[in-house]
């Protein structure tokens, strides 16, 4: 590990109510680990009984998502973020949880997003085919064993009970 400031080495130094924590002795200053935040979001029409996942380049069946920006809430995040993997509007959502991405060094905060209705636009450097499916059917498409996967089941769960 090295100092996302300085680039000097990282030791591991004792912190109080911490316990080993990253520490720059250039900076002299303790450097907990940066990651990133994105949003997850379980796509749904407006009467909430179809969801819309997305084939993303890498050949999985995943669900929309994106980095939030500098200086950027989750909420702007997700509202650019439908406009520009799909054209559509965000007309309203619901949080409904956080999870660690080990894989990217990402925290996920995903959303169930109602979008407008309307013809599907997709980012083609990003996603090469969309598609409108059940709730049955999302669970059967999207990747295995994925935080996407995780995602949905709650947002099925939520959706099921009644609209959000």
């Amino acid at each position: 590990m090295y100092c996302q400031d300085c680039g000097n080495k990282l030791a591991l130094k004792f912190c109080e109510n911490e316990g080993l924590v990253p520490y720059c002795n250039e900076c002299g200053e303790f450097k907990f680990p940066p990651f990133k935040t994105a949003v997850s979001m379980v796509v749904v029409n407006r009467a909430q009984d179809r969801i819309l996942i997305a084939k993303h380049t890498n050949g999985n069946y995943l669900l929309y998502a994106g980095y939030v920006k500098k200086g950027e809430s989750a909420e702007k995040t997700i509202v650019r973020e439908i406009k520009e993997e799909t054209g559509l509007n965000a007309v309203k959502y619901k949080y409904m949880s956080s999870r660690y991405h080990e894989p990217r060094n990402v925290l996920m905060l995903n959303f169930i997003v109602v979008v407008s209705d309307g013809e599907i636009r997709s980012n083609e450097d990003e996603i090469s085919e969309t598609k409108w499916c059940t709730f049955d059917e999302a669970l059967e498409t999207v990747l295995h064993d994925s935080t996407a996967e995780f995602f949905l089941k709650n947002a099925v769960a939520e959706l099921k009970k009644g609209k959000i």
